[in-house]
């Protein structure tokens, strides 16, 4: 588990970050937002695709990929995945002593991480 109390600078210059969205974009052929990133995570995470999601659903593929992304540094952790593949997870603590400037950039940061490992283990 990582210790974020430091201060925070903003990753958006950050060359792993631009490298990512590069990514994303060349592959998608748009520029990715942080709600992209996190509906991309969330579909991943529960694995399955479909043409269309209801709005209800994005929102909860979103809840998926933030609870999994903050389980790097103990905020959650999975503690089932249910009978439709949707994985459930467990608060363990609050972000409450972070602004919402840190939260992004700690999901940002994770947003590299998973996507580094996706990466290796696809190698």
């Amino acid at each position: 588990m990582e210790d974020f109390t430091h201060e925070f600078v903003p990753l958006d210059f950050d060359p792993r970050w631009v490298r990512l969205l590069q990514r994303i974009k060349d592959q998608f052929g748009k520029k990715p937002t942080l709600e992209s990133l996190l509906f991309l995570i969330g579909m991943n995470e529960v694995g399955k695709l479909q043409e269309k999601y209801s709005k209800e659903q994005k929102q909860e593929l979103m809840h998926v990929a933030v609870c999994r992304l903050l389980s790097y540094n103990g905020y959650y952790v999975h503690i089932a995945t249910d009978a439709d593949g949707w994985p459930h997870f467990e608060q363990l603590r609050s972000m409450d002593d972070m602004d919402i400037e840190q939260q992004e950039t700690l999901l940002k940061t994770n947003i590299i991480r998973y996507f580094d490992e996706l990466d290796k283990a696809i190698v």
